[in-house]
């Protein structure tokens, strides 16, 4: 079939490997140093990418190509749950590279105020796994699903986004994303929740709960608001806004997350 699909430009590709940050679907890897496109089974053609790409390597073109498959991003996401053969990894995902941040001075770090920093956790336990989809404080709450490493890298967590919340968190890469997704779709279905935000880190293998959260609410057949909020390793927040709740499908446009 001809279709909408992304065409990368290896002369003007550096190996930034930022598409691949912003590719949910996982249809990018850096190999020898240059962005590649996996499969075409895995490009939506939606071009969530390109404006990544500081180089201007990236562009969406109109060609023959197998169509976009859901079930087989689907696949892709949990062999990456599988146990591998530890060894050195050349160029793979941005979210196993080794990288020192805030190195220097022994104060660096976030500033803390004087005298007891209260916690804003409403709720325990906060694992989704360990959630009960019935539990009270999921009343009428406004749901923070949770990738376990935000909370590590957000240093102004309980103030900035814990506040008069409730939360979960699991591993969208080293969990069982098909029982997350139907722990969630429990947890719509009868939690009573108002709204659901996704809260991911910029890595690819993290944005697995954007789909997770979508599917569920399809799922739990609800039409309660869908956002999310990406996270740096550096600690910033680099994108948040609304998440339209369809999946792609070829030949449908969705916008692009903001």
């Amino acid at each position: 079939m001809k279709r909408k699909i992304i065409q990368i430009d290896e002369e003007l590709c550096n190996g930034c490997g930022q598409c691949i940050l912003a590719c949910a679907e996982g249809a990018l890897k850096l190999i020898d140093g240059k962005a590649r496109l996996v499969s075409d089974v895995y490009c939506d053609g939606l071009g969530a990418c390109i404006g990544e790409c500081p180089t201007g390597a990236l562009t969406i073109i109109e060609r023959e190509a197998e169509a976009f498959d859901e079930k087989a991003v689907e696949a892709l996401q949990r062999s990456s749950h599988e146990p591998e053969r530890v060894e050195p990894l050349a160029c793979g995902c941005p979210g196993t590279a080794a990288m020192v941040i805030n190195a220097g001075a022994e104060d660096d770090g976030c500033d803390m105020p004087h005298g007891d920093v209260k916690s804003a956790l409403t709720h325990f336990p906060v694992k989704l796994q360990l959630i009960n989809p019935r539990a009270p404080f999921l009343q009428n709450a406004d749901l923070l699903l949770m990738a376990d490493c935000c909370a590590l890298c957000l240093p102004d967590l309980h103030h900035r986004l814990l506040r008069k919340k409730a939360v979960a968190m699991g591993c969208p890469k080293l969990d069982d994303l098909g029982a997350h997704i139907e722990r969630l779709t429990d947890i719509i279905r009868y939690g009573g929740i108002r709204s659901l935000c996704v809260v991911h880190m910029e890595v690819p293998c993290c944005s697995g709960f954007i789909r997770a959260a979508r599917e569920a609410l399809k799922a739990a057949g609800s039409d309660i608001p869908l956002s999310h909020i990406m996270i740096s390793r550096q600690g910033k927040i680099l994108q948040e806004g609304p998440v339209d709740v369809c999946i792609p499908t070829p030949g449908r446009i969705l916008p692009v997350l903001s």
